[in-house]
């Protein structure tokens, strides 16, 4: 006996369902062997949001101009669990009785609900630095933002690459 190929087991099998009166739908990637698979965009209640994003981001910076220094955002490139992404914000800028940083947010730049996190301080604080783990829906910029006490904004961004979706896609 000859072992079967992949392509006479196909045709056995919808000549066998049309001998026997029935209809056989093969999945179109069967159907054609150079068929590839075709990614779809996101739509629904977990596709990116960019009108959130400008709003919030518009709502904390209420038109100000951020300073792309003195804020430093450490989040590896690559997220190999995208449900728990580590990410590290530090405002380097000195902070004084005077001066200090009042809030930290991070924007997750695609994800359907794009603020990932909202921190607030206080002069007693002493230092603004703040770790959390974030959830990413596919790959994307993260964003971090900085509202000092003066009015000063500082701002940083990292790229992230996801290896698979954490959003429950």
């Amino acid at each position: 006996m000859t072992p079967l190929t992949p392509h006479f087991t196909r045709r056995r099998l919808v000549a066998g369902a049309a001998a026997a009166g029935a209809a056989l739908a093969l999945p179109a990637a069967a159907q054609t062997s150079s068929a590839l698979p075709v990614k779809k965009p996101l739509v629904g209640p977990l596709a990116p949001n960019p009108a959130e994003f400008k709003h919030v981001l518009d709502e904390f910076t209420r038109g100000a101009t951020a300073q792309t220094q003195g804020l430093l955002l450490d989040v590896s490139v690559l997220a190999d669990n995208p449900s728990a992404v580590p990410v590290k914000v530090k405002v380097t800028h000195a902070i004084t009785e005077q001066d200090w940083c009042e809030e930290i947010i991070v924007l997750a730049e695609l994800n359907p609900s794009p603020l990932a996190c909202r921190i607030q301080f206080t002069a007693a604080n002493g230092t603004a630095e703040a770790a959390v783990r974030v959830r990413l829906s596919q790959t994307q910029t993260l964003h971090a933002l900085a509202r000092m006490k003066s009015g000063r904004l500082l701002a940083a961004k990292q790229d992230v690459t996801v290896a698979a979706s954490g959003c429950g896609m």
